[in-house]
């Protein structure tokens, strides 16, 4: 399946108006019962497009596309549907914070009990998690920003003053947000001669060397990020273990506040910081989530915008020193050795010594952010390519299922999470993850989007188009959900789930996809050193014989043959111009100046046979 990202989201987009708007109200809610995450995923539907992509934009009513306010007209027409969102923004503001006015970031009915027989205890449900922290960042500075251009165009007091209120709940509902993250931020730091340093020493050793070598290695290649532990306090409760060179580490983050972690020193009025519970150790699944989420506040619209406050500034920089370190640690991991890499010994291997693909799956998700930041080399992205195309296959993405396909649990019912510390208020939690095809397309995308090697890029777009696929087949066919995800059942037989009602877990993920596609398409065409060479050439041609037809050609400036030398003379100026950084557009104006320079020529030839 092509990839159409304006297209395709406004395919989703009307399914998401026909869902959310019914009876003259608006329809929260899915296949979980109402929460900060599903809420905010349901919004972000249409806030994060409206956001990033610019025709697509909601904020200025004169200027929105005719084809987008088709797709939305459920909601409204232009004027009315920005509106429509800063009432359910409004709503899901109010409805998340707490009568003390700290904003809440309960996981609710995402959090599962371990036990089919147990019930989670509303003080489980109730706990932060770092899916709804890294969410709500994200639809906060889509609010903001939308905000900020729509007030521009509002002339009556009384939308002013909701304006205001709504733009004061979302930003303090971003800060307790960051600060919400910096203390779910972990460094698990453990013996070598340990289990985890066992298994950690296992999954690099790609080579068969001796233990104390590999050991000696890997504490040299991260030296550089235990140093830098050092700057990254605030927030961070500090392990003495960690200033000892002998020892091993992770970090990333946990699946919610780390238990132990530090209050925040912050002037933002957050509200209550509550205790944390979580284990003191990175989560995969999780950590990916949070380096998504904050990679938002450092992007380009957010900075254009000004949309944080100086202390909203100071709070991203201590987040943004987190996502730093934790890339430079896992890209260090997974790349470690001169040889195989472990990222390619596929399924990962976790250091409480779980495996999966899915496991690979993120890893590779995090190797690619790390390649996007550093500008990598093209050998490096290759290699990537290369798992990416392994996992397209053995999670059965673009190949046959067979009747019990173990790759079919990577999709339903998903990969489960233990989530070790929720556990004080009640029975042993989980959370279940089911993305790893949509996953896997949002980071195949993205690697094309860095990749300069065309082979690289096609193959990269091949697995996309591919991942695009099995997850469009996916999508409900009838209900009131129809058009939106998710029904693994089409591309599983077996496996049912509930029809009537959407999954907005997996339905924001795959807008996630288009957005980051249409940013991929957006770029521009990888240049071809080979192409710039040819254009050169024809372009030296074609000014050589242009030169010579001026000599032939009357100067007589309103004779159509002078016109015709102009047009020829601007189809080269403009060839020019483009040669380097689209050679290809280049040259095929070359070719049209060309032929025109050819008929040219035999006309000359045929009159002067003539006489």
């Amino acid at each position: 399946m092509r990839l159409q990202p304006r297209q395709q989201i406004l395919d989703v987009w009307r399914s998401v108006a026909q869902y959310s708007r019914r009876g003259g109200t608006w329809n929260w809610g899915g296949r979980q019962q109402r929460n900060s995450i599903s809420d905010a995923e349901q919004l972000l539907c249409l806030m994060y497009p409206a956001a990033v992509v610019s025709n697509l934009r909601l904020d200025e009513p004169d200027s929105t596309a005719t084809d987008v306010l088709e797709s939305l007209r459920k909601l409204g027409d232009g004027v009315e549907v920005p509106k429509l969102l800063i009432d359910v923004i409004s709503e899901y503001m109010t409805t998340y914070t707490a009568e003390d006015g700290t904003p809440t970031f309960g996981g609710g009915r995402y959090f599962l009990s371990a036990d089919p027989e147990g019930e989670l205890t509303d003080k489980q449900l109730s706990l932060g998690v770092v899916d709804s922290f890294a969410t709500a960042i994200t639809l906060s500075l889509a609010t903001l920003g939308f905000l900020k251009v729509f007030s521009r165009s509002v002339r009556r007091q009384a939308m002013k003053d909701k304006i205001e209120t709504l733009e004061a709940a979302t930003s303090k509902r971003l800060s307790a947000a960051m600060v919400g993250l910096l203390r779910c931020f972990s460094v698990y730091v453990f013996e070598p001669d340990s289990s985890p340093g066992r298994a950690l020493c296992g999954t690099l050793n790609q080579q068969g060397e001796p233990a104390r070598l590999v050991l000696e290695r890997i504490q040299e290649r991260l030296e550089g990020v235990r140093a830098s532990f050092r700057e990254a306090k605030l927030g961070l409760s500090q392990d003495d273990a960690l200033d000892n060179p002998n020892m091993l580490f992770e970090c990333g983050f946990s699946w919610g506040i780390v238990r132990d972690a530090p209050v925040i020193d912050t002037t933002e009025p957050v509200g209550d910081q509550l205790d944390g519970v979580a284990l003191g150790a990175p989560y995969l699944y999780f950590t990916v989530v949070a380096l998504d989420g904050i990679s938002d506040l450092f992007s380009d619209r957010t900075r254009v915008l000004g949309l944080l406050n100086e202390e909203q500034q100071r709070l991203a920089q201590a987040l943004q020193l987190r996502w730093d370190l934790t890339l430079e640690y896992w890209s260090a991991v997974a790349r470690f050795g001169g040889g195989k890499w472990p990222l390619e010994d596929i399924p990962w291997r976790t250091t409480d010594e779980e495996e999966s693909d899915y496991f690979s799956l993120l890893v590779t998700a995090v190797v690619l952010l790390d390649l996007l930041r550093r500008r990598a080399t093209d050998d490096d992205l290759t290699r990537t390519v290369k798992v990416l195309e392994e996992l397209a296959i053995r999670g059965r993405v673009n190949r046959r299922v067979i009747k019990g396909d173990a790759a079919i649990g990577l999709h339903a019912p998903g990969v489960s999470l233990k989530l070790s510390g929720a556990e004080k208020f009640g029975p042993e939690a989980k959370w279940v993850v089911s993305d790893f095809a949509v996953l896997l397309l949002k980071r195949a995308v993205r690697a094309a989007g860095l990749s300069r090697n065309r082979g690289a890029r096609d193959r990269l777009l091949d697995v996309a188009e591919e991942a695009l696929g099995h997850v469009w087949k996916r999508r409900l066919t009838d209900g009131p959900a129809q058009g939106l995800w998710d029904d693994p059942g089409q591309v599983f037989p077996g496996v049912v789930v509930d029809k009537q009602l959407p999954s907005w877990y997996l339905t924001e993920r795959v807008i996630e996809c288009l957005v980051l596609a249409a940013s991929t398409v957006s770029e521009s065409p990888i240049r071809s050193p080979r192409l710039v060479e040819i254009a050169t050439d024809l372009l030296g041609e074609a000014d050589q014989l242009f030169s010579q037809e001026q000599l032939a050609a009357s100067q007589h400036e309103n004779s159509a043959m002078q016109a015709a030398m102009q047009r020829i003379q601007g189809k080269l100026a403009r060839a020019r111009q483009l040669l380097q950084e689209r050679p290809g557009t280049a040259a095929a104006l070359i070719y049209e100046a060309l032929g025109d320079l050819d008929q040219r020529a035999v006309a000359r030839q045929d009159a002067i046979r003539s006489v």
